[in-house]
């Protein structure tokens, strides 16, 4: 089975420090998503006030089962308090090639 992304770009909302949101993130990662099945890794990366995740899972049906995994939580609301909604944008998508 090929690896999996969920790939993401958004703001932060003006009110939200990078400190803030680094710190809300290593909390939801620590407590849901690394345990969720299947999960490989998380990475951001900035540009302009742009953030973009890759967030690496071992198989398609990996990623698609661990979209659910933090609702009702309240340190997936906390995380996501901190983005601005209408700028998100998200993918899952396939590994196809690795050179």
């Amino acid at each position: 089975m090929a690896k999996t992304a969920w790939i993401f770009s958004y703001k932060l909302k003006k009110n939200v420090s990078e400190e803030q949101f680094i710190e809300r993130t290593k909390k939801l990662h620590d407590e849901v998503i690394s345990k969720a099945k299947g999960f490989i890794s998380w990475e951001h990366y900035l540009q302009d006030k742009v953030w973009t995740d890759f967030v690496l899972w071992e198989t398609e049906e990996d990623a698609n089962n661990a979209t659910t995994v933090g609702q009702g939580k309240e340190v997936t609301e906390n995380f996501y308090a901190c983005i601005q909604m209408n700028t998100c944008r998200a993918l899952i998508s396939k590994l196809v090639k690795k050179y």
